[in-house]
């Protein structure tokens, strides 16, 4: 802050950018310091709300169970594979996502009755009893699952048993209903039966409240609690999380949803066998037929011909048809198989339904694709057991199934073709060596191709034989795809409401609200805040006063209907080294340096912008200050529309206005003393201020004083409000300019800046009113005292 006195010259105006001050950490730190209060008491709210919220929220605890999803079936998996039987590795994704499915749920909450909850009344919050800690079961029959209902139950000591207060969701009917345990009585909700639990002694008592509640909400429940997680990334252990207010029912759901699930996926498992089970017994039935007609055709034939060997006309050509029909006949089996599954995929019949696999088909391809074919299949009809045929997934699934269809009969007709070409080279092969036999009669070719016949049917009817056997035998294998890793588990603890958490949030909060509250309001506070406000003026600094709050009057004295009438008090006494007579002190050592040396300059004229900045209170003090140095000091209230200053000498009736205007000769008859000092009054408030102010009576008394004593101070009124201060400045040497903390908007220190550089007061030096003790370093607070109330007026 610069203190040195201006040159005379005038310079062009800079203004100083008042409003750019930011409020910096170490000043915020500062400030909310100073509203400790603040912090505490909203700490105090917010950890009692944190308390509330903690009591008032039912504990939730969290149990797990590990699965291992097996990739082998068993150990007895390379016997099975040689028998033609494969197993697919199981997608984890899917395997996680089928934890959740509804089917899943909706079985949980039968078997577990769910859908039926026992409500213990609870000091803060309400107990969900599950399993035996309630003491009785009750069972709605006639309710359906997905109707809605309620009741309270009150046990007395001797059994007895009340049912009230019962309401479904149209109504709530009034009547009390006694029953007895293990009879059904008839009630407003249906049909209901109260057994006891394995917990219930005679003489318990219970008061609980029972509800019935929607089968599908409690299935969408069960689903949003089932957290299924693989428990490292290349795995195959799932991890699956419950949470409930249960412990004991989050266990049961656990191992319930295990078990389900591993039905679910045995019975899906034993769609395939079964399928293909039902198309070999088929296929036995009518080759049974047809081999038992080829025996009765050979049979006639013989005795017809009395021929009962014709292979003796030729061994060796014989040995050599054997062998081309061995072939043939494994060929035929080929095609036969071939042709039915291609006929049984494209009858239109069997669109949606598993194909037979482990045929005999010997193109690994097509067994591949009818596996693919399969798999997609299942998962497709366990999609629309879930929703409709209108599902996009169930859409896609239909048109991959589609194209897998149109691969798998492409295949097949390459297939066929093939095993055609392989047949007509076997059956040229054959009919050389028949040529070679050529002597045999005719009928002996129709026995061959009797007997001929015979064979391949018995080939056949002994390959699909050996297949439902070895079908069986994979049904009879069947085991579950899980193993159990962790049965449920967890701790005893609850995982909500998370108690530290809740703490911290609580705590961080309340730090937080009263902190974002200083800092917002500072932010929107365009009052000068404190002295670094100041610091772009270029007028220089004559110090600061600290607050000064009054002691408030006592509530008898407030509530009289007439107010009290105090007279003020000058707070600065000689020997008295408080805060207050401190700073008057350092003021007038700045005030007397700024002044100079020159015993000329002894006029000290105290004016401020706005009403209320304590210029009156700084005026006596200031002036007392320099009057316990034993300096002769003359005091002038020249706030003639207001006059504050007098009310230190309890308002006399005749003033400085009654000198200027000629009611009085000699204004020395109009001086009072006021402790060490002398005060000139206001007297009688004038009608025309500034008219008196330019009487030469004005010029002629300021001459005298400033011959009779050291220093005069003059109180003027606010230069905002009129232009007495403008024309009194004319008889000062210094101004001090009172800016009140709270009280001057930051943006007229534009105008404070203005003055002092084109010197319209002429040596003008800045004073801050309002500091509060303690923070005058960071200054920024808003606080206020003795309040101006000017009524200006003619």
């Amino acid at each position: 802050m610069n203190i040195q006195e201006p040159s005379n010259q005038k310079n062009p105006v800079n203004i100083p950018q008042g409003d750019s001050i930011v409020l910096k950490l170490k000043d915020i730190f500062y400030l909310c310091i100073s509203k400790w209060y603040w912090f505490l008491l909203s700490l105090a709210i917010a950890l009692t709300a944190g308390y509330y919220y903690i009591k008032t929220t039912p504990p939730v605890y969290q149990r797990s169970i590990a699965i291992l999803i097996k990739s082998k079936e068993s150990a007895n998996e390379p016997i099975l594979e040689e028998m033609g039987f494969t197993n697919t590795p199981s997608n984890l994704t899917n395997e996680m996502e089928l934890l959740k499915t509804g089917p899943i749920a909706y079985e949980i909450a039968r078997r577990l009755d769910l859908n039926v909850e026992y409500i213990r009344q609870g000091r803060f919050h309400d107990d969900v009893l599950y399993g035996i800690e309630a003491p009785v079961k009750i069972s709605f029959l006639s309710l359906p699952e997905y109707e809605t209902a309620s009741l309270h139950l009150k046990l007395d000591k001797d059994g007895e048993i009340t049912l009230y207060d019962l309401s479904d969701k149209e109504q709530t009917f009034n009547d009390k209903i006694t029953v007895a345990f293990n009879d059904t009585v008839d009630t407003p909700l249906g049909n209901i039966v109260v057994t006891p639990s394995a917990s219930y002694k005679l003489g318990k008592t219970a008061d609980l409240t029972i509800r019935h509640s929607n089968i599908n909400n409690i299935i969408g429940r069960i689903q949003s609690k089932i957290s299924p997680s693989l428990r490292k990334k290349n795995s195959t252990i799932i991890d699956i999380n419950y949470k409930d207010v249960s412990r004991a029912r989050a266990e049961d759901i656990l191992n319930t949803l295990v078990g389900v699930y591993n039905e679910n996926w045995i019975k899906d498992r034993n769609i395939k066998t079964q399928n293909t089970d039902k198309f070999i017994k088929d296929r036995l039935a009518f080759i049974e037929d047809e081999l038992g007609n080829v025996e009765q055709n050979i049979s006639a034939w013989k005795s017809r011909n009395l021929m009962l060997d014709v292979g003796a006309a030729g061994s060796f050509a014989q040995s050599q048809i054997n062998e081309a029909e061995r072939d043939l006949q494994e060929l035929n089996n080929q095609i036969y198989m071939t042709k039915y599954i291609k006929e049984y995929l494209e009858d239109g019949k069997h669109e949606h339904q598993l194909l037979p696999v482990n045929s005999g088909i010997t193109n690994s391809s097509i067994e591949s694709l009818i596996k693919q074919y399969n798999d997609k299949l299942l998962i497709r009809n366990n999609h629309l057991a879930n929703s409709s045929a209108q599902n996009p997934l169930v859409r896609d699934l239909d048109e991959d199934l589609e194209v897998l269809r149109g691969s798998i009969s492409q295949s097949l007709d390459y297939e066929l073709a093939m095993l055609q070409s392989k047949s007509n080279v076997i059956k040229s092969r054959q009919g050389v060596a028949v040529s070679r036999v050529a002597t045999n009669p005719e009928k002996a070719q129709q026995l061959l191709s009797e007997e001929r016949q015979q064979k391949v049917k018995e080939q056949l009817y002994l390959y699909l034989l050996e297949k439902r056997e070895e079908n069986e035998l994979s049904q009879a294998f069947g085991a579950y795809n899980n193993q159990f890793i962790e049965s449920p588990h967890g701790s005893n603890n609850p995982v909500e409401p998370e108690t530290g958490r809740v703490w911290m949030i609580c705590f961080a909060t309340g730090l937080f609200f009263p902190a974002f509250i200083i800092f917002a309001t500072e932010m929107l506070n365009t009052k000068v805040r404190g002295k670094n406000d100041l610091k772009s003026l270029s007028a220089p600094y004559a110090g600061d006063i600290p607050l000064h709050e009054p002691k408030k009057k006592n509530l008898v004295e407030k509530f009289k209907k007439k107010e009290i009438v105090e007279i003020p008090k000058v707070l600065v006494a000689e020997k008295k080294r408080d805060v207050i007579n401190e700073a008057f002190r350092v003021i007038r050592t700045n005030v007397e340096f700024i002044l100079g040396f020159d015993s000329h300059h002894k006029v000290i004229m105290l004016t401020s912008l706005t009403p209320g900045s304590g210029k009156t209170f700084i005026s006596v003090n200031l002036a007392t200050a320099f009057a316990i140095r034993d300096k002769k000091v003359l005091l002038i209230d020249l706030d003639l529309r207001k006059g504050s200053l007098s009310q230190y000498l309890d308002n006399p009736s005749k003033g400085i206005s009654n000198y200027l205007s000629g009611q009085v000769v000699d204004f020395r008859e109009l001086i009072k003393p006021l402790g060490k000092l002398d005060m000139l009054p206001c007297g009688t408030l004038p009608p025309n201020p500034a008219e008196l102010l330019f009487t030469p009576r004005f010029q002629e008394m300021m001459v005298q004083v400033r011959e009779e004593y050291d220093y005069i101070f003059l109180d003027c009124p606010p230069v905002e409000v009129v232009a007495d201060a403008s024309i009194i400045s004319s008889y000062a040497d210094l101004t001090l300019f009172v800016i009140r903390i709270g009280n001057m908007e930051r943006d007229n220190l534009y105008e404070v800046e203005e003055w002092y550089q084109n010197r319209k007061f002429g040596k003008l030096a800045v004073l801050l009113n309002g500091i509060k003790q303690g923070s005058s370093r960071y200054g920024y607070h808003k606080y206020g005292y003795h309040k101006y109330g000017y009524h200006y007026g003619n």
